[in-house]
């Protein structure tokens, strides 16, 4: 009677190995797994990285960078002005070798057009609406009413020390992310000027611009999608005209957008 329980034993033992085995190919295998192996795998080989707390931001989406190349991506697509721009970005990687420091490009804000008024009221002026200055100035916005590209929602501005925070001007292409990409080797004259360009420049949501960071295409896109081609347009301008490289995985990112609007008109600047 012993004898046969641990047969019996034997053989339930040996049929958990089996499906512990099945499960293990099921997983693992390339066609046979429901794209846990494959999602494995490529995070092994560096081609797509773990989901973590940090790129589950809530506000943006984390976009799914593809295995395929630029042009792959890209094929059938019209080669407008947008798409010609964005294929002739050079590559690269992020330059960490030289420690970024916010102070490399000068002041905050700047009045290097020598127009009388700094650069981020320059800005206020141009993105808000229903404008007011701050009594006696003609240059210092004290409120206003943004529609803000990022969220695609309505800011009321009023400055003020706990309320002007509540619209930031952002760097569409992040003071970070140019000196990682060749603002590094720039003069301070240079960099000063590139922080202060219009182009690069825009009034945006506060905690969303926070969020943002110095985070490229391929880990950060407005939460606002009707926004997104615009926004990636925008990076292509600044980067062609300051010759910014991009990383591969930015590029990716960037042609993922750019493939559902090639007729994005490229803003000037």
């Amino acid at each position: 009677m012993a004898r046969r329980r641990k047969v019996r034993l034997r053989r339930i033992d040996y049929v958990l190995i089996v499906i512990i085995v099945l499960a293990l190919l099921w997983a693992f295998l390339p066609g046979l797994g429901l794209g846990l192996g494959d999602r494995v795998r490529r995070i092994i080989n560096g081609q797509a990285t773990p989901i973590s707390s940090s790129n589950r931001a809530s506000g943006s989406t984390q976009p799914e960078v593809p295995d395929q190349s630029v042009d792959y991506i890209l094929s059938g697509v019209p080669d407008t002005p947008f798409i010609a721009a964005l294929k002739a970005l050079p590559e690269g990687q992020l330059d960490r070798t030289r420690k970024y420091n916010r102070d490399a490009f000068g002041p905050a804000w700047a009045d290097v057009d020598a127009n009388g008024c700094d650069t981020r009221n320059d800005v206020l002026k141009r993105d808000l609406q229903n404008i007011k200055f701050r009594q006696g100035s003609n240059c210092v916005v004290g409120s206003g009413v943004l529609a803000d590209p990022y969220t695609g929602t309505l800011i009321k501005f009023k400055r003020g020390k706990d309320t002007s925070s509540l619209v930031q001007i952002d760097h569409v292409v992040a003071l970070g992310n140019a000196w990682r990409t060749g603002a590094y080797s720039w003069s301070p004259t240079q960099r000063e000027r590139y922080a202060n360009d219009p182009l690069v420049l825009l009034a945006v949501d506060g905690p969303a611009n926070q969020q943002k960071s110095d985070q490229a295409a391929d880990t950060w896109l407005p939460a606002n999608e009707a926004f997104r081609c615009a926004y990636v347009a925008r990076q292509v301008a600044i980067k062609t005209k300051w010759h910014l490289w991009v990383t591969p995985n930015e590029k990716k990112a960037m042609a993922e957008v750019a493939k559902t609007c090639p007729n994005e008109p490229l803003p000037q600047g």
